[in-house]
């Protein structure tokens, strides 16, 4: 666990998985993996450490919800229709299909955002009922994972705070896409500000054995 001055705090007990926790993933579609339409730069190397989240998520029987892009084929987001990306993520083809390598229990929990041509959606919480989902569920603390950290991780993590729930971000479960250099790491220090705190995998499994 890291404090916003950096320091590292070794504290099991804190992080110990209990039956107000939840993992939300963010966006792990083939779109966004390399190779893909907006692939982000070292993206599939988060996957082997979501299937471990998975994993242990799943053992403590905690809710698992996974956020995705959903987009129609003239999304405001997209470079034809004015917007900053090429288009991606568009519904029912096989890049907004999850990455192979993701093995998404069956009862993990989807959510679908940027569905409607506009406005666009960073976040899992923007015109979605995430928030209804979570609170249906007794969660109060997110751990999150995704891509990416600059984007949907951030702005869905600020909602998140801004909605009172306790957050721990998965630091080596998330890439940036670092458009301008020092995105990454700009969005980790907004998320730091807002009151979530940055963890590892170890973190979790020191504190969960």
């Amino acid at each position: 666990m890291y404090t916003t001055d950096g320091l590292h705090l070794s504290n099991n007990d804190a992080l110990r998985l209990n039956d107000q926790d939840a993992l939300l993933l963010i966006d792990l579609q083939r779109d966004f993996l390399p190779g893909g339409a907006l692939g982000v730069a070292g993206g599939d190397r988060v996957l082997p450490v979501v299937s471990d989240l998975i994993a242990l998520f799943t053992a403590r029987k905690r809710p698992i919800v996974a956020t995705r892009d959903w987009h129609p084929p003239k999304h405001c987001s997209f470079r034809p229709q004015g917007g900053p990306w090429p288009p991606h993520c568009i519904q029912n083809t096989p890049g907004a299909g999850w990455s192979p390598e993701l093995n998404l229990p069956p009862s993990t929990l989807i959510v679908s955002k940027g569905s409607a041509i506009s406005p666009d959606a960073y976040s899992g919480f923007q015109g979605t009922d995430l928030g209804q989902k979570l609170h249906s569920l007794n969660c109060r603390r997110l751990f999150v994972a995704g891509l990416a950290t600059d984007y949907c991780v951030l702005q869905t993590v600020l909602d998140a705070r801004q909605l009172g729930f306790d957050v721990q971000v998965v630091e080596d479960a998330i890439r940036a896409v670092d458009v301008n250099p020092g995105d990454g790491i700009r969005a980790l220090d907004r998320m730091l500000d807002a009151g979530a705190e940055l963890i590892t995998l170890q973190d979790l499994i020191d504190a969960n054995p």
